[in-house]
């Protein structure tokens, strides 16, 4: 077998030399092993499984360190270190928490229709955003009710006087569709329900923040004897603390029903494509300087007895609105910023003159003289009037389709910085927060107000310390959140998952809460109160 080897190998006959060496014989064993060893091919697959086993220690070990590393940063940011300095154009913690709208297995699937407990009509009411959160609702009380929904009527008559219907600003087709594991939508009430009935639908308004058990009580036994009921004027017309499965129906409605029409998505996204290209990032601000804004919160911005009575002319188109001191109205941060206070803000926090600002508006009051502050702080400056040209005129009768442009540049921005609490801004905050804790810029006006009074008497440098100081916790970060604060619509909180980590950390923070007040974490590691009422299930009331 040896020489067979070796005949194999080449290998010289070292049996031909005599040496009284010892150890000649060893050598000439290892020489065989060595050469047949040489032959020996180590398989390509266990090389790469080394080196990708390797790799995996490396990333493991470095990715431990990098979560360690945002953690630590987290803990002491939550602490109130007074010396953190935050990213202005995104969270340090975004990617600690996530979006779910998910309901859980006990959540089943809704009615048929030809056995729910009847149809449910919906009127919104308001602009676009303040009809969003109508239409939300009502696909939650739907649910509540066991009834079939029919597609919301839009609001016609107001301020805006909007002929747009439903299907002229969202895509009904993927409204229907989306909704259909939750809850029963058609487009209109079939024709022989209409002619059976003795009686027109019945018309209702309920109480805004109704609760489950009111519509359960007050509405479902008409709803059970007329077949078709219309809720009108539906604006904020349900409570924020509900069931977390239908808290959670609320965002699958807000962030994934709602879609716009294609137009609408186009030409939205058209105008992302053009500020992309002018920059990498860039600051999207709701500057809500309309003259209805500021007539209605009764604010003076100095521009003399022409401004107070223009805009005391406009405020006498709601009669219910009682007078109001502009001043008190200031110091209580009431008042949305003119643009020359935003341009001071966003400068004061660190954005540079080279940003680029995409201004979300309607027709700004004094036009082009009102917004010139703002440019000489920011001279890239755009309007969807300016990025969008001819295209922009087939919408310019429509300001509910307007505001849906608007929205689209918004929601995908890098900052977005709202002026006041309205609609828009509560609408979109929460769905940014949804979407990754976007940064979402709030100013703290209570605060801002004094201290732009008193810009001239101090240094920039001191300024600039005083804002950041005073937009710590409006800044957009993900600890903003808790439950019961504010509206749903703008903090979604059983809607934002945070990712196991989070579960070793305590919520405590720098919040005001004590101990026995912090939010639990639940199982399904989402924030919520579990003392809010459980909803009764509308099916024991259905129609046998």
């Amino acid at each position: 077998m040896g020489a067979e080897i070796e005949r194999n190998l080449n290998l010289p006959d070292l049996s031909k030399f005599s040496s009284p060496i010892p150890g000649l014989a060893s050598a000439k064993k290892r020489i065989r092993q060595s050469c047949v060893s040489q032959k020996r091919v180590t398989p390509r697959s266990l090389i790469f499984g080394l080196v990708l086993f390797a790799l995996g220690l490396i990333s493991l070990f470095t990715g431990h360190i990098a979560s360690d590393i945002e953690w630590s940063k987290f803990r002491r940011y939550r602490r109130g270190a007074t010396h953190y300095n935050i990213d202005i154009w995104k969270s340090d913690f975004a990617k600690l928490y996530y979006g779910c709208s998910d309901r859980s297995p006990n959540f089943g699937p809704p009615v048929p229709e030809n056995k729910s407990n009847g149809y449910l009509l919906i009127a919104a009411s308001g602009g676009l955003n303040q009809q969003r959160t109508g239409i939300t609702d009502a696909v939650v009380v739907a649910r509540i009710l066991n009834a079939t929904l029919v597609v919301p009527e839009l609001d016609h008559h107001s301020f805006w006087k909007d002929e747009s219907d439903f299907a002229n600003i969202f895509d009904v087709n993927w409204f229907i569709s989306s909704l259909g594991k939750d809850v029963i939508v058609v487009k209109r009430v079939p024709d022989k329900v209409m002619r059976s009935m003795e009686k027109p639908p019945y018309t209702m308004r309920v109480p805004r923040r109704s609760t489950p058990e009111y519509y359960l009580d007050q509405v479902l036994p008409i709803l059970l004897r007329r077949n078709v009921v219309q809720l009108t004027k539906f604006d904020y017309r349900l409570t924020n603390e509900l069931d977390e499965d239908l808290q959670k129906l609320r965002c699958h409605v807000n962030y994934h029903a709602l879609r716009f029409t294609k137009p609408l998505r186009l030409l939205g996204q058209k105008l992302l494509k053009k500020m992309r290209k002018m920059s990498s990032r860039f600051i999207a601000v709701h500057l809500r300087f309309e003259p209805d804004m500021l007539a209605f919160s009764g604010c003076y911005f100095g521009g003399g007895e022409k401004e107070r009575n223009e805009l005391r002319k406009i405020r006498q188109r709601w009669e219910t609105l009682p007078d109001l001191d502009a001043e008190g109205e200031r110091s209580r941060g009431k008042c949305p910023l003119s643009p020359y206070e935003v341009g001071l803000l966003l400068r004061a926090l660190g954005f540079g003159n080279d940003t680029y600002l995409y201004i979300a508006s309607g027709e700004i009051y004094g036009g082009e003289e009102t917004l010139q502050p703002l440019r000489d702080f920011f001279p890239n400056l755009y309007t969807k009037e300016t990025l969008a040209g001819e295209n922009l005129k087939p919408f310019l009768s429509f300001s509910s389709r307007l505001a849906a442009i608007d929205y689209i540049v918004c929601e995908d921005s890098d900052v977005f910085v709202t002026n006041n609490n309205g609609n828009m801004a509560k609408i979109l905050a929460g769905r940014r927060r949804f979407m990754g804790h976007k940064r979402t810029i709030r100013p703290n006006a209570k605060k801002l107000s004094a201290l732009f009074k008193a810009r001239n008497k101090m240094e920039w440098a001191m300024f600039a310390k005083k804002v950041k100081l005073h937009q710590r916790g409006f800044m957009g970060e993900p600890d903003e959140m808790r439950p019961g604060r504010g509206d749903f619509h703008e903090y979604p909180y059983s809607c934002i998952c945070q990712k196991p980590d989070m579960q070793q950390i305590e919520l405590g923070g720098h919040f005001s809460l004590g101990p026995q007040e912090r939010p639990p974490i639940l199982k399904n590691n989402t924030i919520a109160v579990e003392s809010f009422p459980r909803v009764a299930q509308a099916r024991k009331y259905s129609k046998r």
